[in-house]
This record gives C-alpha cells, structure tokens and sequence, in this order.
C-alpha cells in the first residue's frame, strides 16, 4: 500500500482530474503495456473496484497477444485483482484484419487501429461490463479525456449543438490519441475513463516506477500491433493478398515501371517505388479498376479539398449547414483550417461532406481519417474517399 503522503497525492489528482472519484466498480482494459498498468493501478489506489480484461487478438508476438497476456495476467496478481481474458481472434479477424485486407485491394490506406478501436475493443469491453452488471464504467491507457458539456466552457462554437459528454484531446500534445477515437459514441463516453488523461508520457514511466509496477520500463511499442505481429506491414500485405502485376505511369502519361499490386502503395510515398526520373517522384494515385500507379513530382501532390464519408459525430450533433473546423488528416499532423459542408442526397442525407482546405494539403490519403476539432474538442470524424 502505498504511504500517506504518496496516496494523499493521488487522491488530489483524481479529484482535481476525475468526474468522479467515489468508490465504484470499473473495468480496465490491460494490453500489458505500461499506460495501461498505470490506469489499472491508479483506479485501484483511488479506491476504484477494479477487475482488469484483456483481449486476446491473434497469436503470437505483440503487446495485444501472447506476452501482453502473460504482463497483464501479473499485473492483476501484484494488483491484487481479478483478471479476465476474452478470446476475441474471430471478431478481430472479421472487424480489423479482413477489413484491412479489403482496404488494401481498393487501393485504400485503412487505420487499423481506428477499426480496432470501434469494432473490438471498446465493444467487446462495454459488452462484458454489461453482462457484468455489477460494473458501470471501463476505462483504458489512452492519452484523451472526457468532460461533460454542462461543466466546460466553450469558445467560439456558434451554431454547434453539443453533446452530453465532449471528447478532448490529451493533455499531452506529444502523445494525444483523440485522433484514433474519433469513432465513440455518447454510450461509450458516458461509462469511459481515461486515467492518464492528464498526463503526459514521462509522468506516466515516473508513477509506475514509484508504484512499483513490472512493466514500468517495458519499452514503448512503436507499431501498430499487425506489424509487430507479421514483422512489417509488408509482410502482412502478402500474407492476405496476392501480387498483381501492373504499371506505373508518370501523370503526363509516360510508363516508368511495373508494381506488384496496388496494395503496396500509398498517397505521397517516395521510397520504393522502383523507377528512376529527373526529380523526385511521389505516388499521386492509385487506378484500382486497371492496377495503375500515378506517379508525379511533390507539388502535384496538393489539394485544395476531400470528400469525408461515415462521419461519426461524437461531440456534438450532426450539423446541417457549413462549419469551420480544424481538420486533422494524419495522426502525427497538424490540425489545419477549413470548413466542412454536408453533401446531401436523397438516400442519405447529410452523411458526406466536403472538406476544403483554407490552405492546399499535401497527401490527402483515401481510406485515411479526417478528424475535426474545435481547439481541443474533438467533434467528430470520417474516412477520406
């Protein structure tokens, strides 16, 4: 247990970070990585009754497999709690890697770990936390936050209506996750804690070393868990799909060399293309009908808009007229400027917008996710067409 002065501490920080910190029962999603440790043990030293699941998603390596299981399994042990693991592989096939794979055939650049996160994770633990009944709340080791509408003061959102529950960015700006939850609803928010909201990368190593936990200087996994998995994305890529051979053409229409399969590219990538020019070449586009890649110098590689389509609203309400955002389009991006206007048709009204850029971006990737926010309030977010 930890001394006095130590637990006082964290008390103030769940007080001063918590929308609540009376005792009630919480279920914590374990991979077996440090910030989720971390999570699992706040929430226990914050009188929290905590029980921690893990998903079990594939065989082999991988903070989310194998030795994620082990970490986590002794994780609870030290902790003192009950740990469960859900065989989760069949959904996690269906979901993530099967749409994946599916991505990659069109020519598309799918976010695994946005599909994860929608159709696994925050299900399959809301699901059990349901069935549970005795448990209200889950929480993970993400770097975002959660606040009501009614206790937070909003800026400059004239003509929004928001939600019960605002999604934020991380207090951490080097670590912030927010990008990748775009797809919660206000069903998960409400029952969701993010314990190391308010912390940042290095607070996190320096409270699981102080509380002793084993996987306090576990290194920090760099990739997505399907590459640590298969070895590389590449390797992936030829485990689920086939090569096809095709050309690759220069946009003034000049063949330069011939590909393996559109599944090996990506908007605005330079290295391994295979061909030589006079400048720098970048791929432009992918022609999935004729398994053709476009390839053009850097400046051709700019746009001044997107089409966004599955626009999940989290924060506020779907809008029926234009609104300026900041728009992010990559994880490791930054938010830019535009506005956002709803496409409307007769089938589906409302559910595309164009975004157009105050500024011309660079590598506009389809299958990507456009995120938008307002300052640090996460709105909502879409697929790139």
């Amino acid at each position: 247990m930890l001394k006095t002065q130590k637990k006082k501490k964290l008390e103030n920080f769940f007080s001063t970070n918590y929308r609540t910190n009376k005792k009630k029962n919480i279920i914590v999603g374990l991979s077996g990585g440090v910030d989720s440790s971390l999570s699992a043990a706040l929430l226990v030293e914050s009188g929290w009754n905590v029980e921690g699941l893990t998903l079990w998603l594939m065989k082999g390596q991988g903070s989310c497999c194998s030795e994620g299981l082990v970490d986590a399994a002794g994780l609870c042990e030290d902790l003192g709690i009950h740990h469960q693991i859900i065989d989760s592989r069949e959904i996690f096939e269906r979901e993530v890697i099967k749409k994946t794979t599916e991505s990659y055939e069109k020519g598309l650049t799918p976010l695994p770990c946005s599909m994860c996160n929608k159709n696994v994770k925050f299900e399959e633990m809301l699901n059990y936390a349901i069935n549970k009944k005795s448990f209200t709340y889950i929480a993970t080791g993400h770097y975002a936050r959660i606040k009501k509408s009614s206790n937070t003061e909003i800026l400059d959102c004239e003509g929004l209506i928001f939600k019960d529950f605002l999604l934020l960015r991380g207090a951490d700006k080097n670590k912030d996750q927010s990008y990748f939850l775009y797809c919660l609803t206000q069903e998960v928010l409400s029952r969701l804690e993010f314990p190391l909201g308010e912390m940042t990368k290095e607070d996190t190593r320096k409270e699981a070393l102080r509380l002793g936990l084993r996987t306090a200087q576990k290194p920090e996994s760099q990739d997505l868990c399907l590459v640590e998995h298969y070895g590389s994305m590449q390797r992936f890529i030829d485990k689920h799909i086939g090569p096809k051979e095709g050309k690759i053409i220069h946009v003034n229409g000049e063949v330069l060399g011939t590909h393996h399969g559109i599944q090996h590219f990506t908007i605005g990538q330079r290295k391994g293309l295979g061909i030589a020019w006079a400048e720098p070449l970048y791929v432009k586009s992918l022609d999935r009908e004729k398994n053709l890649v476009y390839v053009a110098g850097k400046s051709d590689l700019f746009k001044k808009e997107a089409i966004i389509s599955k626009v999940n609203w989290v924060s506020i309400k779907e809008p029926s007229r234009e609104i300026e955002v900041e728009a992010q389009i990559r994880y490791r991006s930054h938010p830019v400027k535009g506005t956002l206007i709803p496409l409307k048709n007769s089938e589906n009204p409302t559910k595309s917008f164009k975004l157009i850029f105050e500024e011309s971006q660079s590598s506009v990737t389809p299958g990507q996710a456009a995120v938008f926010y307002k300052g640090e309030i996460l709105l909502g977010g879409g697929l790139i067409n």
